[in-house]
Parts: C-alpha cells; structure tokens; sequence
C-alpha cells in the first residue's frame, strides 16, 4: 500500500498545479468508496487524520466517543490494518472517557481519541495517556521522536 501511495504521488508531483487544484475541488462533495470499505474505515480516516492535523497546530479537535469507540474498535480487531495488536502486545488499553478497553498488561489509560492516535502508530497520542505501560510506549516511539 504505501509502495502504491508512493508511486501516484510521484505520478502527481508532476502534473502542474491548477491540474491538481481543479482534480481537488473535483471531489468535494463527492464519495466513492472502495469496495471493502465501510462506515468502520471511514470513521478511522475522518477522525486520525483530523487529529493529524490539529495537534501539531496545537488545536482540540473534539472526537465524538462513540465514534471513537467504533473506530478503535476496528483498528484492535484487523490483524492488517496497522497491526496494532502486535505492536501493543503486552499492554492493556483502557479509555477513561468512553466504554473501551482492550488487550492484556501494562496499563495505558487515557481518552479515546489518545487511544485512536496510539494504535494508529501516532506518537502524538503520549503526552495524553498514562499508566505503567507509558514508559514501555516511550521507548517503543523513541526512533520516530528523534527522526
């Protein structure tokens, strides 16, 4: 997939920029979705990349919990998407602000959308959790910190 992502970027890089703006506002209002994708992947979209945005812009983007839940719910349950099971064993998860938890260990607890961000492989979700497992969560993002 981010071989694929790759590529049509390169592809788009080189097409001159009205050609792109006018492809963009093609699509407002338009939806189209992939044919294995449902409300559960959407949501993950909507709400991560949302997120993506306002953190680093230093703004609250408030995430409906129970949104939340469905989406951190989908993200746990996929062995593909994100492998976020892997990547998390050890720790147990739990939403102090929604009806959530998941996995078995060290404890994390913190929002949802904190949460969300963590097993979308966001660093940005740590100064939000807490818990015994944070120190392990530290050192597992310490290379992406330093990047």
């Amino acid at each position: 997939m981010n071989g694929a992502i790759h590529a049509l970027a390169c592809r788009y890089a080189e097409l001159p920029v009205q050609v792109i703006i006018g492809e963009i506002r093609d699509r407002i209002g338009v939806w189209r979705p992939l044919p294995a994708v449902t409300f559960r992947e959407t949501a993950i979209d909507y709400l991560v990349h949302g997120q993506d945005i306002a953190v680093p812009l230093g703004r609250t983007l408030p995430m409906p919990s129970g949104l939340g839940v469905i989406a951190a719910d989908r993200v746990w349950s996929s062995p593909r998407m994100f492998r976020a099971r892997k990547k998390l064993a050890g720790y147990r998860l739990v939403a102090d602000d929604a009806p959530w938890a998941a996995g078995q260990g060290q404890e994390i607890c913190g929002p949802i959308s904190a949460l969300l961000l963590l097993l979308t492989g966001r660093p940005a979700a740590l100064p939000r959790l807490s818990g015994p497992g944070v120190a392990g969560l530290r050192e597992f993002f310490a290379p992406s910190l330093a990047a």
